[in-house]
């Protein structure tokens, strides 16, 4: 039965209305507009008209391709309707959300994706169409207390492109009713891979991108790898791979997964709850995304533990508990996985269900554990990761379990050896792998449905490299075919795919030092989230930084653990000490320096991202501290301007952990430039 073409009764609620349709039956309602997950809707692009050549063309030669695109994104206030599998129906709901040309109406709080080219060109007018907020034109104040919940920008996650002006400035505030075109020229040379963009105003940015403002954006490469005159092959796309071969479609899914934590509030404004203190909306309430006590200053949502007490389930691509279909046995899937959510740990697994499961239906948050116990009693399925943070590896790292820290994105290329449904769960793990530091229960985020097709050994890891490399014969040009069958053979290696070249020691020309802190509050004082022992300040300049310089980073945290994000330019692992000395970025490290097991930081050496975990454990009261020690290298390319590095906790951000940096030319006497004088 389709629901679409049929909208909601008159006068009666939408969640309602679908029950009605139904004949009252909410489980058929949630298998009939839940159940099957797909890609987010793709933005349309309004391609410009390449300019006329000067000279005619030839007959038959074909037309330019257009560089140059635009588009529109709104930002509103949208009403829709979330599952609530432990009520088994509907919550109502209105929250901010970006809406474009193509929206599913069934789930509105996944923002459309943007599918762009290397070179490309992309205006984007961002139209506040948001009620009006007069937090936003205050002064005086405590700029990091949340605030300006209406205003809005627009941030490029990952993008390599220019930080000023029109371009990825997240230092301006479009402000309720006002328009302004952000333009992205995405260079030539531009890794192809799996980004993102959300919003990012100091002050709500938590609360907006929980409301569901993030959305995917990928970048589509198609160069191969070329030879270099040492007879190494370098400079490729991972996609010019993976192009589907009449032998392998190799499928592709793009997953957003979302923490979006509404609440029901009473007459006073305090939050709704059950008796278990999770979250209540009762039949007519409308679930929102607002400030303290649904005022416009503050946050009572996103402190420790609030995400797990809420009982609120992790979406994907908008929906709550669904199916991914369409799979087969055999088939090589890439499935680009991002972490759109403000601050809690994901630690993704798939395991086989077991034929005789019980219902999802009534299915609590606090039931999970044992549900998962139960049912999800396969082998966990091996993953093998080809991208971090949409950056192609130098060789394909396999895991049963991937670590996502908000922000962090993973591509996988997963093959699912039998048919039959499996369980896509957020594992459990040490307390030391989540900001709150306690360890997280298990929760499951829908199901795999698996139908027959191709037969699958048990050795996946040789069946994926035998796909691989039967690709690689069709779709690599005859100078480098051979490299790149010989790498795949010799480790599933991607030498050639890799976007950066190694920062060898001899290359560093500074050093940086990070710490992240957090000061405890007190009667008078609340806390304070600082950056090297201070909080930001929009017009305090904390680091100047040389173009065509190159940092070697060490990254620390004094309280609990933050993910360290930097904009424009991405950094290489180089090392990650425990407490002890001893580098748990190695391929078999094992981090267990608190007695329990975290393999997050296995296999990063070497490894280029844009956001990473800078860990420090809770240790028993006199013993010696729990603080890791990260480093990395990064190198400081083409664009100068003022930029942010922060927390991507994204309360944290809100609150002060964040600062202020700035890329300057260099003044020709080993510093930098600041700027014209008299």
């Amino acid at each position: 039965m389709k629901i679409a073409s049929r909208g909601a009764r008159a006068g009666m609620p939408a969640a309602l209305s679908l029950l009605v349709a139904f004949g009252g039956n909410a489980a058929l309602a949630q298998s009939e507009t839940q159940q099957v997950v797909d890609n987010p809707p793709l933005l349309q692009l309004k391609r410009k008209a390449p300019q006329a050549l000067l000279k005619a063309a030839p007959p038959g030669t074909p037309a330019p391709e257009s560089r140059e695109a635009s588009l529109d994104l709104n930002v509103v206030y949208t009403s829709g309707q979330l599952w609530n599998p432990a009520e088994r129906r509907f919550d109502a709901v209105k929250l901010r959300s970006y809406q474009g040309t193509s929206i599913n109406p069934k789930t509105p709080f996944i923002s459309p994706m943007l599918d762009i080219k290397p070179g490309d060109t992309i205006r984007v007018a961002l139209n506040n169409k948001l009620p009006a907020d007069p937090t936003c034109t205050a002064t005086g104040g405590n700029v990091n207390v949340p605030h300006c919940f209406n205003g809005t920008n627009l941030h490029t996650h990952g993008l390599w492109v220019n930080p000023a002006g029109n371009g990825d400035n997240v230092l301006i505030s479009i402000n309720p009713g006002v328009s302004f075109e952000y333009e992205y020229n995405v260079p030539s040379d531009h890794p192809s891979g799996t980004f993102w963009y959300h919003t990012h105003l100091h002050g709500s940015t938590a609360l907006q991108v929980s409301s569901g403002m993030a959305g995917a954006l990928i970048i589509r490469g198609k160069r191969p790898p070329v030879k270099g005159a040492d007879g190494k092959i370098a400079g490729g796309d991972i996609d010019t791979l993976l192009k589907p071969t009449r032998a392998q479609p190799f499928k592709e899914r793009v997953v957003v997964m979302q923490q979006i934590q509404y609440a029901c509030r009473d007459a006073k404004g305090a939050i709704k709850t059950n008796p278990d203190k999770t979250y209540r909306c009762d039949p007519g309430d409308v679930g929102a995304i607002e400030g303290t006590n649904g005022g416009t200053t503050g946050y009572d949502l996103f402190g420790p533990g609030d995400w797990a007490a809420s009982g609120r389930y992790t979406s994907i691509n908008g929906r709550v508990l669904p199916t991914f279909k369409g799979v087969s046995t055999g088939q090589v899937e890439r499935w680009r996985v991002i972490h759109g959510g403000v601050r809690d740990s994901i630690n993704l697994q798939f395991r086989k269900l077991k034929p005789n499961a019980r219902s999802l239906d009534g299915l609590r948050a606090a039931d999970n554990t044992a549900f998962i116990a139960d049912n999800c009693t396969g082998e966990p399925l091996p993953q093998h990761l080809v991208a971090a943070d949409g950056l192609t590896l130098a060789a394909a790292m396999k895991t049963t379990e991937t670590v996502f820290q908000p922000a962090y994105r993973w591509d996988a290329l997963m093959v699912f050896p039998q048919a039959g449904k499996y369980c896509v769960i957020d594992a459990d793990a040490p307390a030391s792998a989540n900001v709150d530091q306690a360890a997280p229960s298990r929760q499951l985020l829908g199901l795999v449905e698996v139908a027959p097709g191709r037969p699958v050994p048990a050795n996946v890891t040789g069946y994926l490299t035998a796909q691989l490399a039967a690709a690689a014969a069709v779709n690599m040009p005859g100078n480098v075919r051979d490299a790149v069958v010989s790498d795949l053979r010799s480790g599933l290696k991607l030498s050639g795919f890799v976007p950066h070249p190694t920062i060898a020691q001899s290359e560093v020309t500074g050093t940086q030092t990070l710490a992240f802190n957090i000061v405890p509050s007190n009667p008078t004082t609340p806390a304070q989230f600082q950056v090297d022992g201070k909080s930001f300040q929009p017009n305090r300049v904390d680091r100047v930084l040389k173009l065509h310089g190159v940092d070697e980073w060490t990254l620390t945290s004094d309280f609990v653990s933050h993910p360290f994000h930097i904009h424009v330019n991405p950094f290489q692992v180089v090392k990650i000490l425990d407490p002890k000395g001893k580098d748990v970025s190695g391929p078999d490290a094992i981090d267990d320096a608190d007695g329990t097991i975290d393999t997050q930081y296995r296999g990063l050496k070497g490894v280029w991202k844009d956001t990473l975990w800078v860990k420090n454990i809770a240790t028993p009261a006199g013993a010696p501290g729990g603080r890791y020690t990260v480093v990395v290298r990064t190198r400081y390319q083409r664009y100068i301007g003022d930029y942010v590095l922060h927390c991507h906790i994204l309360d944290h951000e809100d609150q002060g952990m964040m600062q202020l940096i700035r890329v300057s030319l260099p003044d020709g006497t080993g510093g930098t430039s600041k700027g014209h004088h008299h």
